[in-house]
């Protein structure tokens, strides 16, 4: 049985999936790297609206970023992002 601790790491690692916006985010990272600019025109949010969630899902250390000329692009932070995205779909989908 994990510690305290890491029962607690692992609530706060799925309250970054606890919203649809953010889940939507994820699901387009999976694809490529994205600016904010494309990730709001695919997700039909303000670029105001899409920074907010991405500094969460970057505090949650769920997506990483990287600048490219003036542009900062984002993708997930690791292959256990999708896995979870992936599974948790399956789930839903069962």
């Amino acid at each position: 049985m994990p510690d305290k601790e890491t029962l607690e790491k692992i609530a706060d690692l799925f309250k970054g999936f606890a919203d649809a916006t953010r889940v939507n985010i994820l699901s387009l990272l999976v694809e490529r790297e994205l600016c904010v600019t494309d990730i709001a025109s695919a997700v039909e949010l303000s670029q105001s609206a899409i920074s907010h969630q991405l500094r969460i899902l970057k505090q949650m250390q769920l997506i990483r970023q990287r600048r490219e000329g003036k542009n900062i692009l984002y993708s997930l932070a690791d292959d256990h992002v999708k896995t979870i995205l992936q599974m948790g779909l399956e789930h839903v989908l069962e």
